[in-house]
């Protein structure tokens, strides 16, 4: 269906498409407005609701956070707070706000903004996905929080189906009181989170976090008008009061435009005059679109595998590394799992790229750390059969002999399935070792987890962050333990030239191979212990026409509004598209 919808052709004619430079070429728009499809209709613009594209894309165009994130380094960068300081300990920080920054309406923005609009985030419950975020903030009650886990196979934009991610993308049908929550208890006053004049805000934390400034980028952090009054359910129109570089212009079925704000304080620096965000109900519809020049970019689109292949040759097709992350969790309780050499080797044994190239056909990035972000603090892991081999024989397994069958949990998915049966085959073939395959139902999976009833399990998990507490966090859990300053030594606090600090990491000391894992207060720390192994991440896809400037991709698929804009002087060699 994708191959007829790209070149008109039926499935048994199917060919690498010709030598052309971009798979749409069409003439740019003479004005600074730009088309995005990103998806079905949004279903919230509430950035304590929305849980993922598309309401995210809009949620951060429309409001903005203490912090941005450069799209191109995820860094994070001044927005809302011109400035910020951090103690010694990586617990307190302190926010500058701007002194210009202002609401839609004219009124001015305080810091007082954000301490009310994160309560009301706790206090919406489940009915926030991402509430927790907050979870390391002092007082914060963020409930049961769940990572978004996943279950199912082939990744597709965004890299969805690798992960089979659920989130709630709508409010639900009983909606708690937009206004205020009044403090109820001693613990409600204790909340980390405190303005002590309006252009300061200061946020305790339970837990030491050197990304701190990157994580209030997320969309769960940004601040809402007046207690959020008027963002439930269908009630958002042109009306809604926002802080971001664009406002609500209009909302009609056949899309919701944004236009540049008056009144947002870098609003000089903004070059779009208008966006409007195209719904399309599916792949083949949004691909046609971009292809007849109604839309200027495509993302959050589900492609095929053979759609994938034939838009690779084109250079306005972009593949991406997605935030997400598939692996094998290892009940490190259990004796043969205890020696560090085991676990090890397991993950050497691996031929990743054999994997992706192979049962997953090319549609995800082998993965050799546990997050996508660069960490300086990780080495990476390696694939090399003959350490492993190695590594087992020091345990006391050479060629596999007297090491019992490893029983691999996998959920009912024919991807992970296949998956499961080539990693086994690698195994055996490297390791001389036996896997028995349990495939279970997504929900026996958590149950099993729950109760440690396993003994290698497949999961997978969504990173909403850059965060590298907040990943860890979402992958190892309570396993995850920061290290904290040495007590009365706060002081004292070595940093790293960017102003990181030098954990005491458990890589870079002596550790035994038996016995209880060690603290993970960093990535380098995950992989050293793999208490679980990493094998791929999902890749993202997108269609951006080559008059658009500034759209930058990156692993989160964020890109930022207010740096894109349309050359209208742009000029292709190659003639153009008829529609």
């Amino acid at each position: 269906m994708a191959a007829a919808v790209l070149f008109g052709a039926s499935c048994s004619e199917v060919r690498q498409p010709p030598a052309k430079e971009y798979f749409a070429n069409t003439p740019p728009p003479q004005k600074q407005e730009f088309r995005w499809s990103n998806g079905r209709s949004p279903k919230t613009l509430d950035p304590a609701r929305a849980a993922a594209a598309p309401e995210t894309d809009i949620v951060r165009a429309i409001y903005e956070g203490l912090t941005e994130l450069d799209p191109r380094s995820l860094e994070e960068m001044p927005a809302v707070a011109e400035s910020w300081t951090v103690s010694n300990d990586l617990r307190v920080w302190t926010f500058r706000i701007r002194s210009d920054a202002k609401w839609s309406n004219g009124s001015p923005l305080v810091a007082e903004d954000f301490a009310r609009s994160w309560r009301r985030v706790l206090s919406l419950g489940k009915e926030a996905p991402h509430r927790e975020l907050m979870a390391n903030i002092a007082g914060a009650k963020t409930g049961d929080n769940e990572t978004h886990t996943a279950e199912s196979g082939r990744a597709t934009l965004p890299a969805m189906n690798a992960l089979s991610a659920e989130h709630p993308l709508s409010p639900s049908a009983e909606t708690p009181s937009e206004s205020e929550p009044p403090l109820q208890n001693e613990n409600d006053r204790k909340f980390g989170v405190e303005a002590p004049d309006e252009r300061t805000l200061v946020v305790k934390l339970i837990e030491p976090d050197k990304d701190f400034a990157r994580l209030v980028a997320h969309s769960v952090f940004r601040p809402v008008f007046d207690g959020g009054k008027g963002l439930s359910g269908s009630s958002v129109s042109s009306e809604t009061v926002v802080n971001g570089a664009f406002s609500i212009a209009d909302v009609k079925p056949e899309g919701l435009t944004i236009e540049r704000s008056d009144h947002y304080w870098n609003r000089e620096e903004v070059r779009l005059e208008r966006v409007v965000f195209v719904p399309t109900e599916s792949g083949d519809k949004a691909l046609e679109a971009y292809r007849k020049g109604e839309v200027d970019a495509v993302t959050n689109t589900e492609f095929s595998p053979l759609a994938l292949k034939l838009l690779t040759p084109y250079a306005d097709f972009r593949r991406t590394t997605f935030a997400a992350i598939n692996f094998y969790e290892i009940n490190y309780d259990l004796p043969v799992f205890r020696d560090r050499r085991v676990r090890e080797a397991l993950a050497l044994a691996i031929e990743r790229e054999r994997l992706t190239e192979g049962e997953l056909e090319g549609t995800t990035q082998p993965a050799m750390t546990f997050l996508p972000f660069g960490s300086p603090s990780n080495a990476g892991i390696t694939q090399d059969r003959e350490r492993a081999k190695d590594l087992m024989e020091a345990a006391g397994y050479e060629e596999g002999r007297g090491f019992p069958v490893i029983r691999l949990t996998v959920n009912r998915n024919d991807t992970q399935i296949r998956i499961a049966r080539s990693v086994a085959g690698m195994w055996k073939r490297n390791l001389n070792i036996e896997t028995d395959i349990q495939i279970k139902e997504s929900s026996e999976i958590e149950t099993l987890r729950k109760n440690r009833d396993f003994e290698m399990i497949r999961r997978g998990v969504v990173l909403r962050t850059p965060d590298e507490m907040i990943g860890l966090r979402s992958i190892f859990g309570s396993a995850y333990t920061p290290l904290p300053p040495e007590p009365g030594n706060e002081a004292d606090v070595e940093t790293t030239p960017d102003g990181g600090p030098n954990a005491n990491s458990a890589n870079t000391i002596e550790q035994p191979f038996l016995g209880p894992v060690g603290p993970i207060a960093d990535e380098g720390d995950a992989i050293f212990e793999l208490t679980a192994i990493p094998l791929y991440f999902p890749l993202s896809y997108a269609l951006v026409k080559p008059f658009v400037t500034g759209f930058d991709s990156n692993s989160l698929d964020h890109p930022l509004l207010h740096r894109v804009a349309i050359d209208a002087e742009w000029r292709s060699s190659q003639p153009a598209a008829t529609p």
